[in-house]
């Protein structure tokens, strides 16, 4: 699984004009699911992105969790992360998981941000959605459950 981990002030998803996921300050997280990607995986990017120390404590340094802010999470399945464009102009997603075992995985993933004692909000999967983000500082992370990153 990739996640690109934004910080932010707030988030929104909408799909047409209907705001579905809707945040504060904390994290927006869009989710890729591999076709090589299992439950563990989820696990592994759930438990990394709910412990992230990347907000400012007291003194200005990146040394506090989604916990301890009180953020939240905005969670949007986006196949379009393992889009591959080594070879040519036009991605090939020959690598992403089938949309049957990329929503279980996205949905167990959700399960467990919130099992952590997160709010998390999500998209809705397969739709056509547009991201509203302010990121704040910018901080921008990119994960890897293969730690190839």
């Amino acid at each position: 699984m990739r996640a690109v981990v934004q910080r932010v002030s707030r988030a929104q998803v909408l799909v047409g004009a209907d705001v579905v996921g809707d945040i504060g300050p904390g994290l927006l997280v869009l989710l890729g699911v591999g076709n090589e990607d299992a439950y563990a995986d989820a696990d592994y990017l759930a438990d990394k992105i709910a412990g992230l120390r990347i907000f400012e404590d007291a003194h200005g340094k990146m040394n506090l969790s989604l916990g301890e802010i009180g953020g939240s999470v905005l969670a949007v399945s986006q196949f379009t992360l393992y889009g591959d464009v080594r070879r040519g102009k036009r991605p090939s997603f020959d690598a992403a998981a089938t949309p049957e075992k990329a929503r279980t995985l996205y949905e167990y993933f959700v399960e467990c941000i919130r099992a952590a004692g997160l709010r998390c909000e999500t998209g809705w999967f397969q739709e056509r959605m547009q991201v509203e983000l302010v990121n704040d500082g910018p901080v921008t992370i990119l994960l890897d459950s293969s730690k190839a990153f």
